[in-house]
């Protein structure tokens, strides 16, 4: 018998680089080093549209043959997983099903989906990532919620590790998914907006992630024309990002999505000492002290990251000041520190 059965989407051993499979990964690899491998038992949910049946099987058979079921579906897939889980459960009253919610926006889907709510009003556990969702999911009803941020396990710098960006050009990057949604196109027009405020290379954009396939072709269109200061430097592999981010003067973080929850990519540039520039999706607050470890504009509002771009281009000592800060928020997110709260419940 194993202790922990996970359902995830780990991706087929492809280098997917999106929130779900890195958490996903993350998660289960933490719970190794806690209990060991023998311990665990894993199905991977990529691409199970094209033999349903297959994991419908090996689904069932880790319902038998675990203690405690963790499932981690993105939002259609929790339509699909939850009911069939919940069903199993039913002929095993003995076992614990949880629900690690990965991003935020678990509230808003269940608002419009009651018959998915009442299923998960029945598991074990709910683990979600920010207080925000707590708190809109217990209006909604839910009482078996649990909070488990975002975490890293991450080699944070010392102080006297840190880089400072003194001279001009102040070295500005994205480090996410590269999609439109992310704000990629958001975050370029801003640097060449300052640049041309200034008339001269005052920042420089380094654009970090895989590619959305479905964006592919227009950023290619977009890289054509990218002036000298902006450059896509491509993937890096999750044990480099904070040896590439500490070089930066600032992390942008100009998201269109409203429900992130709390980001990895912010938690990698606060290993690294870099403050973050963000839009206010709506836990923003909880990761991000306003003028301590970054600044947050209103969703979506450019101007507004253009302003803050032309104010810390004016006062760079002030942004140089937030670094110890970064350090120290890290530590929040520390692999150590969010896993030991969580195997309390399994």
């Amino acid at each position: 018998m194993y202790k922990i059965g996970v359902c995830g989407h780990f991706g087929n051993e492809k280098n997917l680089l999106n929130g779900q499979t890195i958490k996903t990964k993350l998660i289960t690899e933490e719970l190794k080093r806690h209990f060991g491998s023998h311990k665990l038992k894993t199905i991977d949910s990529h691409g199970w549209k094209r033999n349903p049946i297959k994991l419908i099987i090996k689904s069932f058979l880790l319902m038998v043959n675990c203690q405690n079921i963790i499932i981690m579906p993105a939002n259609n897939g929790l339509k699909v997983f939850a009911p069939l889980f919940f069903l199993f459960k039913k002929f095993f009253n003995n076992k614990k099903l949880h629900y690690v919610v990965i991003g935020g926006w678990l509230p808003e889907l269940l608002e419009k989906n009651p018959s998915l709510k009442n299923i998960l009003q029945k598991f074990d556990t709910i683990f979600v990532e920010t207080y925000k969702m707590i708190e809109d999911l217990d209006k909604l009803g839910l009482k078996n919620i649990e909070y488990l941020p975002n975490f890293k396990r991450l080699e944070i710098l010392e102080e006297n590790e840190l880089e400072y960006n003194l001279e001009e050009p102040y070295k500005l990057c994205t480090f996410s998914r590269v999609i439109k949604e992310k704000g990629i196109e958001d975050a370029i027009e801003a640097v060449k907006k300052l640049n041309r405020i200034f008339d001269r290379e005052i920042f420089i954009l380094d654009i970090y992630g895989q590619i959305d396939e479905k964006y592919m072709e227009r950023f290619e269109k977009l890289e054509e024309n990218f002036p000298s200061y902006i450059s896509y430097k491509g993937m890096v592999n999750f044990n480099d990002t904070v040896d590439i981010l500490k070089k930066y003067f600032v992390l942008l973080f100009p998201t269109h999505f409203r429900t992130e929850g709390i980001p990895g990519t912010i938690i990698d540039a606060y290993a690294a000492g870099i403050p973050v520039i963000a839009s206010n999706w709506n836990s923003a607050e909880e990761i991000i002290i306003q003028d301590q470890t970054g600044y947050i504009y209103n969703f979506m509002q450019t101007t507004e990251l253009e302003e803050i771009l032309y104010q810390i281009a004016k006062e760079p000592l002030r942004t140089n000041s937030m670094k110890k800060k970064c350090l120290k928020r890290a530590k929040q997110y520390s692999s150590k520190k969010v896993i030991g709260e969580f195997v309390k419940h399994l």
